[in-house]
């Protein structure tokens, strides 16, 4: 059974860090291409950033510069480090992993962002 366990959302101050973290389970993970979305209230969810199996890394243009996803192999595990961080980013975000026609994903964890 696959899982994946999104953990680090929090209420913070625009400007401050966050970093998320999804643990993954029951999968083959390093061949999976990981990403992180959101989903902000009354609208769809959003690709955010993803990385590759080759840890090729891609972001929407909104969070370049601030975000940074990375993968840890050995701990099955992804992270989104998200710095300066903006009311706007505030959000419920998830962890996808895809491999050709698997599409699996986390819970989510909110993210709030707010003075």
């Amino acid at each position: 059974q696959v899982q994946l366990v999104e953990s680090g959302g929090g209420l913070v101050q625009p400007g401050e860090s966050l970093r998320l973290s999804c643990a993954a389970s029951g999968l083959h993970f390093s061949i999976y291409r990981m990403g992180w979305y959101r989903q902000a209230p009354g609208k769809q969810r959003e690709l955010v950033a993803t990385i590759t199996r080759d840890d090729s890394a891609d972001y929407v243009d909104s969070v370049k510069g601030r975000f940074t996803i990375s993968r840890d192999n050995a701990k099955n595990a992804v992270y989104l480090q998200m710095n300066s961080l903006k009311p706007e980013d505030t959000a419920v975000y998830y962890c996808n992993a895809v491999f050709l026609h698997l599409n699996y994903w986390g819970q989510g964890t909110q993210v709030t962002v707010s003075s």
